[in-house]
This record gives structure tokens, C-alpha cells and sequence, in this order.
């Protein structure tokens, strides 16, 4: 192993100040959050792992603003493998445009981590939400260098149950649902110590299931 392979280890923590994210960063649109934040936003060229104890809390709403504003460039939202289809109308109300969302449902967990990984590292999204079943160490580190190679913002949502194990996410949160929102703890981020609970406001309908015929394009992702 080579210097710069250790430096990128998910055991090293770098103590020299806020790191800008490579490739920038995208505001998550709570002033609370992003003053946390390196960049003060969602790293826009890594992979940040969102840790909860069950889907529909509120983890939608809280990608809400970054994903409408990265609607409005000309690359694809993606969302691989969601456990819910997201609400359009919820959707197009936080001002996210449908005709920048691609749902990817995969046939199998290994064609779904096939498709987390291209749609990371093609360079024709702007940001790839996804559920995988299965991600250790190795597909983490993977999945963090293909959103770095398609400079994306790459979220995975996975069980609190990982918050106790390592990861090479640049940036990992831990949330808990509150009665009028969420807590968001900051486990690990670039250059910095843990931070928070930090208490958010939001709606979390954006959770809820989609009827027939919504908005967003549907792919069945299969490898080839």
C-alpha cells in the first residue's frame, strides 16, 4: 500500500481544518447543516452515507433542496433501488423538475450494485440517491472512487446499525426522527471532528408512495 492509498483510508482522520470537497459542494439548504459541512454543503464529488434506523423518516426531504437545485443543471437525479417510490407531486412541489429523475429498479442486489456504480462513475449525473442491500468496505471504497471519477454527489442510505463500523464515505450522518423533523449527528466528515445533533425542520412526505404514472422515468437495470 502507497501513501496515497493510506491518506484515503477511512481510519485516517487528516486534523488540518475544513477540507473543500473535491469538485465542490452543493448547499443542503438548512444553515444549521451546511455550517458543518466542509464546503459548507453536500460534497459534490464523493460518496456521503446517510445511517437510519428505518426508510421514510425524513431522508428524503432532507436531500429536497440539493436536488432541486441540481434539477436545474443538465445532468440526471438518479434514485437506484429506492424501497418507496417517491411522491412526484412532493417532488415537483420541493421544485425538483421530473424530467431530470431516473428511477432504476434492478432485477437483482447484484445488478443493483452494477447500476450504483455506472451511474456514479458515468459523469452524466448530477446526483445517484441509492438503497443497496449489501455494501461492505470494499464496495463502499468502490462506490466512493466512482463518484469521484463521475464527480457526483453519491448518497447511500443504510441501517444505523453501521454506524459503529468504518467507512471510506467522505462523509457519513446519522439521523434520528424528532416530532417536528430529524436530528442529524455528524459520525465522520473531511478534516473535521464528529459534530452535532444538529435539529432539523421538514416535511417528510416526499416518502410517501408514488401512484401510477408519475413524473420520473422508470428503468429496469439489468447487466449486460
Amino acid at each position: 500500500m502507497n501513501l496515497q492509498d493510506l491518506m484515503q483510508g477511512a481510519e485516517v482522520w487528516r486534523g488540518n481544518g475544513f477540507l473543500p470537497p473535491a469538485g465542490g459542494a452543493t448547499a443542503s439548504g438548512f444553515a444549521a447543516l451546511d455550517a458543518l459541512l466542509p464546503g459548507g454543503g453536500w460534497p459534490a464529488a464523493a460518496l456521503t452515507e446517510i445511517l437510519l434506523p428505518r426508510a421514510g423518516i425524513g431522508e428524503l426531504s432532507l436531500m429536497m433542496p440539493a436536488l432541486a437545485a441540481l434539477s436545474r443543471g443538465d445532468r440526471w437525479l438518479a434514485f437506484v433501488a429506492p424501497p418507496y417510490i417517491p411522491y412526484a407531486p412532493a417532488l415537483a412541489a420541493a421544485g425538483v423538475d421530473l424530467s431530470r429523475v431516473l428511477m432504476i429498479h434492478p432485477r437483482s442486489r447484484g445488478d443493483a450494485l452494477w447500476a450504483l456504480e455506472q451511474t456514479l462513475r458515468a459523469g452524466t449525473c448530477g446526483a445517484v440517491l441509492a438503497w443497496p442491500a449489501l455494501a461492505d468496505t470494499t464496495v463502499l471504497r468502490r462506490l466512493q472512487r466512482a463518484a469521484e471519477v463521475g464527480e457526483c454527489l453519491g448518497v447511500v442510505f443504510r441501517s444505523a446499525l453501521h454506524a459503529v463500523a468504518a467507512s471510506p464515505a467522505a462523509l457519513r450522518l446519522k439521523l434520528v426522527p424528532e416530532e417536528a423533523g430529524l436530528g442529524v449527528e455528524i459520525l465522520k466528515r473531511r478534516g473535521g471532528w464528529p459534530a452535532g445533533p444538529v435539529r432539523l425542520e421538514m416535511d417528510r412526505a416526499v416518502a410517501v408512495s408514488a401512484p401510477a404514472g408519475s413524473g420520473a422515468r422508470r428503468l429496469h437495470a439489468r447487466r449486460p
